[in-house]
Parts: structure tokens; sequence; C-alpha cells
């Protein structure tokens, strides 16, 4: 896989975590708590964070993508 290909997935799944965190801002100023729209844009949001973080652990258990230090 490209280096190219894994960063654009990463960066991918980051603006979807941010965009739904926006939304559920939205939500929450719009609905003022009488529908649960917050609630599951909020849960959508953690999903895909718990997602990013087991495959970015599975990419670096696989070899796909090297961790370092910082700066090096």
């Amino acid at each position: 896989m490209n280096d190219t290909v894994k960063v654009l997935l990463i960066v991918g799944f980051l603006l979807v975590i941010l965009w739904n965190l926006g939304s559920a801002l939205y939500y929450m100023m719009v609905d003022k708590g009488t529908t649960k729209r917050t609630v599951n844009a909020l849960t959508r949001r953690i999903a895909l964070s718990v997602a990013l973080i087991l495959i970015v652990l599975l990419s670096i258990w696989m070899g796909w993508i090297t961790p370092h230090g910082v700066g090096g």
C-alpha cells in the first residue's frame, strides 16, 4: 500500500470524526434536547475513533506502518 493512501485514509477518518463532532454540536444547539440526534452523532464519533485506533494498531502489527519518535 502506498504511503499516500495510508495518510489519506487516516486523514479521511479524522475528517469524518470531526464532521460527526460538529454535527453533534449543531444538533445540540438546534434540537434543545428534544431528539436523540446529538447522542447518535457522538456515538458514531466514538465508534469511528475506536475503529481508527484499531486500524492503526493492526497496521503497526502487520508492518504496514512503522511508528517513529517525535522528530525522528
